[in-house]
């Protein structure tokens, strides 16, 4: 099997959709001998900060010299991402080999009426390929929610973490925020171990408190006051905190990311407690090092180039603050925005700060028509036009830069898949001018 055709075979699961419940992916793990018992976790459930906890804590563990899988959901720029060790991705040919091995399972239970989804044939392939690599310890993300999430098959975890929590995914979720908490505490395991995200929305907390009480479960919680930003830029945010002389250092942007790392030490610190050796040094490299593509990534430095994704207004907020205090330079923008994405509401968070903005269609099919976005970004940008092709776009947005400009590509992670290759390798070239 190539891996063309796996990732075709996998693909051909979102024909069931999500599904919610527990009883077919424990049927498949049972068939494949269930992999998961045999790895440590940490598991990350919440609405918003799991992939920079997951993230955090997975750099800190390989810095410490273990060997760490990592499961994110969903992925960024690449399929393989979901599937990493000590930050690498799965090759092609080992997902091609997992494949492989699952689909006779997911086949034979498909003719008896139980349909394993996308998702459920994913997490099944991960358990599977993280117990054959012989990690140490896998970081794994909630894809959705928690209690019926695939990934909650797993038994206690060495540490769970719960990030923030707001509305999300409100069919299926619950559309009260105790729903949502209801099901985000499902990961809580007997006798587990929990850090929960600071500053949560009120009646949050005492839930959470509950369930880890009936759950005998040992709740912690990070002290603000042990924590604070320090120095930031367009490269990271400087942390200080109690116990690290010198600071630490975290590549994410924003105030929240100050909640995110602190929820990320008390994650280090009850591994810690559960016997693994985490030097204080590891502790720094592993944040300093942390990486995620195209969330705020910074491509070149002269001229600046940044690289975003992020699509929903809680992200077009996040950049609008990024660049009006940290890139004071002329800003020039590629963009392209899915048409069922709140296209005006991000036009009007980030829209105003760009001296140009070449618009592009992602090659995507629910893509916004690039005539459409530029129509859209004229009453926001003096200097609006649009482009047929990625490349068309930056060479339109880099005909004149100097290395005093800035180049801002945003909007979307389908354009920010397309196009970060070339984006590099342009860049640098200029760069290197």
């Amino acid at each position: 099997m190539t891996y063309q055709e796996a990732k075709e075979k996998i693909d051909s699961r979102l024909l069931f959709g999500i599904k919610p419940g527990l009883q077919n992916i424990t049927a498949l793990m049972h068939r494949l001998g269930d992999p998961q018992d045999k790895l440590k976790f940490v598991h990350v459930a919440g609405t918003n900060g799991k992939g920079t906890a997951c993230t955090l804590t997975a750099s800190v563990l390989q810095e410490s010299g273990y060997t760490v899988g990592k499961y994110i959901s969903p992925y960024v720029l690449d399929f393989r991402e979901r599937f990493q060790v000590n930050g690498e991705m799965i090759p092609e040919e080992e997902l091609a080999e997992e494949v492989g091995r699952i689909w006779p399972h997911i086949e034979e239970m498909d003719s008896q009426g139980q349909y394993i989804t996308e998702f459920e044939c994913i997490t099944a392939l991960a358990f599977g390929w993280f117990a054959r690599k012989r990690c140490d310890i896998v970081v794994l993300e909630v894809g959705l929610g928690g209690v019926t999430d695939a990934t909650n098959i797993i038994k206690t975890p060495e540490a769970a973490a719960i990030m923030s929590i707001s509305f999300d995914h409100t069919a299926i979720l619950g559309d009260t925020l105790e729903q949502i908490t209801a099901e985000k505490a499902g990961i809580i395991k007997p006798g587990g171990r929990v850090a929960l995200y600071p500053e949560q929305q009120p009646g949050v907390v005492g839930q959470i408190q509950e369930v880890c009480r009936r759950q005998g479960a040992a709740l912690f919680m990070p002290d603000l006051d042990s924590i604070q930003a320090g120095n930031a830029s367009i490269f990271g945010t400087d942390l200080v905190a109690n116990g690290f002389s010198g600071g630490l250092h975290t590549p994410f942007l924003g105030e929240h990311q100050v909640k995110n790392a602190a929820t990320a030490l008390e994650i280090i610190q009850i591994l810690r407690g559960r016997g693994f050796a985490i030097p204080d040094e590891a502790l720094k490299e592993g944040f300093r090092k942390a990486f995620i593509p195209a969330r705020m990534e910074v491509i070149t430095e002269s001229p600046l180039c940044l690289l975003d994704g992020g699509h929903n207004p809680g992200c077009a907020l996040a950049l609008r603050d990024a660049l009006t205090r940290f890139v004071p330079q002329r800003k020039i923008a590629v963009m392209g925005i899915m048409a069922d994405k709140d296209s005006r509401g991000f036009l009007e968070a980030v829209a105003p700060l760009f001296d140009r903005i070449v618009a592009v269609t992602p090659n995507w099919g629910r893509a916004l028509p690039a005539g459409e976005l530029a129509e859209r970004a004229r009453p926001f940008c003096r200097d609006v036009r649009a482009a047929q092709t990625c490349g068309e776009a930056l060479a339109a947005a880099m005909r004149d830069m100097s290395q005093e400009d800035a180049l801002i590509v945003c909007g979307s992670f389908y354009l920010a898949s397309e196009i970060r290759g070339q984006l590099k390798g342009k860049m640098e070239n200029l760069q290197a001018v």
